[in-house]
């Protein structure tokens, strides 16, 4: 399956968006095999594009490989949905993964220097987002996992280096088939900085230093792999995958799937009409000032003479300050303040008696 045109490549550049070539991915492929273990082996590509690369390495690992990717752009991130077997769309920086929970990354990052475009004092190399994207995602690669790194060679400076050095295992770069974005591959197994060994690292660091200043030039992919990289089984649980907040087109998509409480209306909201049941007995004018004076009579009453008022009631709450003072055997005066909840019924009512004086006048009853 073709990556990209490159009669395209360039307009890809231009905008950013660096897609793995064809030629490369069929040499990334040849150097993986699954782990013989049963279980899932889970894959991340936090920056997938269409989603191509990181399925077609799914089904280079079998029916046990699971695809799940992160692209920040809609159009290509629609395609990856169709393609990979979870999608994130959104930008990484707002997204929730859980550590350790990968069996593979592999991660072609964006390429360039990041807004700030420095770094402090006490800090080595320039802050590019190949770095940013590193730092983000290398945490979710399970102790053990294969790393595959895409970046343009001149990225490598001695932190970079440094970094990939001391925390993976069988480190390996090479050159990507096309060098049209002077993209080197590398591949790596995570392992603990502690198990490393110095010697190692040392040489290590210095070649891949080496490359990145341009003294030195990665060999090329190899057709065949004596020894290929085996994906090991995930070996904990995905609990995370997820983006912390919404663009506005994803939130009116889930209102649209959802419709809020909307059905259930009248279930939810209790929006039935009840009828009004009847007291037991005659109220009492007690009942009656009560039920009033508590708001559960709002309405138009007409009294024999015809009168009429629209009336509504309600109870609000003030507080009586009262303020005591004692003196003891050693003439010490102790002032106590005593502050004491008291409802004050309010019932106010216009009147509507049609050739009143006091028409649409709003009287107050105490």
């Amino acid at each position: 399956m073709a990556l990209m045109f490159p009669r395209l490549a360039h307009n890809f550049a231009c905008s950013g968006y660096f897609p793995t070539d064809e030629t490369t991915l069929e040499h990334i492929l040849a150097a993986l095999t699954p782990a013989e273990a049963r279980g899932a082996i889970r894959l991340l590509d936090p920056c997938a594009g269409e989603g191509v690369a990181v399925t077609e390495i799914a089904c280079r690992l079998g029916s046990q490989a699971q695809a799940y990717a992160v692209e920040y752009d809609q159009d290509r991130a629609a395609h990856c949905g169709t393609m990979a077997d979870v999608t994130l769309y959104g930008d990484l920086m707002d997204t929730i993964i859980s550590q350790q929970a990968f069996s593979l990354l592999f991660l072609n990052p964006p390429y360039g220097d990041t807004v700030a475009g420095s770094r402090d004092g006490d800090k080595t190399g320039r802050e590019r987002l190949e770095k940013q994207f590193y730092q983000r995602t290398a945490g979710n690669l399970q102790y053990g996992g294969i790393l595959i790194l895409i970046i343009p060679f001149y990225t490598l400076d001695r932190e970079f280096a440094g970094w990939l050095a001391g925390s993976y295992a069988d480190l390996q770069i090479f050159s990507a088939a096309t060098d049209r974005f002077n993209q080197v591959v590398i591949f790596g197994r995570r392992i603990r900085q502690h198990e490393q060994n110095t010697t190692t690292v040392k040489q290590i660091f210095r070649h891949l230093t080496a490359i990145g200043k341009g003294d030195e030039t990665a060999v090329a992919l190899p057709d065949v792999w004596p020894e290929p990289y085996i994906v090991p089984i995930a070996r904990q649980e995905l609990k995370h995958f997820y983006r912390v907040t919404m663009e506005p087109l994803q939130l009116a998509e889930e209102i649209h799937n959802l419709q809020g409480l909307w059905p259930t209306f009248s279930t939810q909201l209790c929006a039935q009409p009840q009828p009004v049941r009847p007291p037991v007995r005659e109220l009492s004018r007690w009942h009656l000032a009560l039920a009033l004076a508590a708001g559960a009579i709002t309405d138009v009453i007409t009294s024999p003479a015809g009168r009429t008022l629209v009336v509504r009631g309600e109870t609000y709450k003030t507080k009586d300050r009262k303020t005591e003072f004692s003196e003891d055997d050693n003439g010490h005066i102790t002032e106590t303040v005593i502050m004491t909840d008291r409802f004050i019924p309010a019932i106010s009512a216009w009147d509507m008696t049609p050739d009143s004086a006091a028409f649409g006048e709003l009287i107050s009853i105490r």
